[in-house]
């Protein structure tokens, strides 16, 4: 049996979840019934969970940071999905809604989403891909974001 840095070697994971990663945004993209992008999925999300989210709040949560969520908002304002208010409480912050458009959008990404887990999970139990999600989520604790990012 090998130890553990020659199955870490031999199975060249930087190159793979890299790959991976680039396949999959390209065949998404590519989708005749992408209507967002999915960086646009990923903020619609995260306000279908909490619509009125801080900005810097659905950036933390999309691993962007401030430059990042940022132009995510101004392009999905843009693009009707979204608009910007600020917070109440504080005139500094500002909190992004849900528009009808952006609901809209929100529903179809749901069904897009569904369809492309299915496709990723195709042929794996479900223990295997309990092992693959513990390994992706372990990579945000050993890599954490930088403060300056």
């Amino acid at each position: 049996m090998r130890n553990k840095s020659e199955a870490v070697k031999h199975h060249r994971l930087v190159y793979l979840l890299s790959v991976a990663q680039r396949r999959l945004q390209r065949w998404m993209a590519a989708q005749p019934t992408s209507e967002v992008t999915p960086a646009q999925a990923g903020l619609l999300f995260i306000l279908g969970r909490q619509d009125g989210i801080l900005m810097g709040e659905a950036g933390a949560a999309l691993d962007l940071g401030p430059a990042g969520i940022s132009g995510l908002v101004d392009r999905s304002a843009a693009a009707g999905l979204v608009e910007r208010r600020a917070d109440r409480e504080d005139g500094r912050a500002w909190r992004v809604w849900l528009t009808p458009n952006g609901r809209a959008a929100l529903a179809q990404a749901k069904v897009s989403a569904a369809s492309i887990n299915a496709s990723l999970t195709d042929g794996f139990t479900s223990a295997e891909i309990d092992i693959v999600a513990r390994w992706l989520t372990s990579i945000q604790d050993k890599f954490p974001r930088s403060v300056d990012e």
